[in-house]
């Protein structure tokens, strides 16, 4: 009994360690070209964008928190659409293709939200398969195409222990890194 608690104890330290190791690439870098896949067949390119504040979340259709991201993010659309700000949404869990269409409306999603892989994901995030990220992920894009900031939730966040500041206050969280981001950039004119 003694060796199964030190195990599962060893193995708990193990596992809280790999998910605070999922490290990010660094920012700031050049966003790549993301896609997303809408329900109609359509897509939307992140690079579309360009000259906008992007807020870019990868997101389960399935995740409460995710859930609770996209409702935030659908009220900050409306705030900071005249500042020059779109916010883009993919969900990428096996079911997000068929399940999208009643996310969207369930959760009144008024911005771009389709689907799209983990591999695309993790290619956009620049980590490998063996570091697969926990949900919601939040990403900040300047004017340029520049990412600028990048929030991870981590495998104790996504257990309502919360120890990054961002996901304990997300609404907050949010406006704070929109109003760093637009307080560099200047005055703009919005586009549509």
């Amino acid at each position: 009994m003694r060796k199964a608690t030190l195990f599962t104890a060893t193995a708990a330290l193990v596992l809280t360690a790999l998910g605070s190791a999922f490290a990010a690439a660094p920012v700031p870098r050049k966003a790549p070209e993301f896609v997303i896949q809408s329900p109609d067949g359509s897509q939307t390119l992140l690079s579309s964008y360009r000259g906008k504040t992007v807020v870019l979340a990868f997101m389960f259709t399935t995740c409460p928190h995710c859930q609770k991201m996209a409702g935030i993010l659908s009220q900050l659309q409306r705030e900071y659409a005249d500042k020059g700000v779109q916010v883009l949404g993919a969900t990428f869990n096996p079911t997000a293709r068929a399940e999208i269409q009643q996310f969207n409306k369930v959760f009144g999603v008024n911005f771009p939200c389709g689907y799209s892989t983990n591999e695309n994901i993790l290619t956009f995030l620049q980590q490998p398969a063996s570091q697969p990220p926990f949900v919601p992920i939040v990403i900040f894009i300047d004017r340029n195409g520049t990412i600028r900031a990048q929030h991870l939730m981590t495998g104790d966040e996504a257990h309502d222990k919360t120890e990054n500041d961002f996901f304990a206050h997300p609404e907050t969280s949010v406006k704070a890194e929109l109003d760093k981001l637009l307080s560099k950039a200047g005055p703009t004119t919005a586009r549509k």
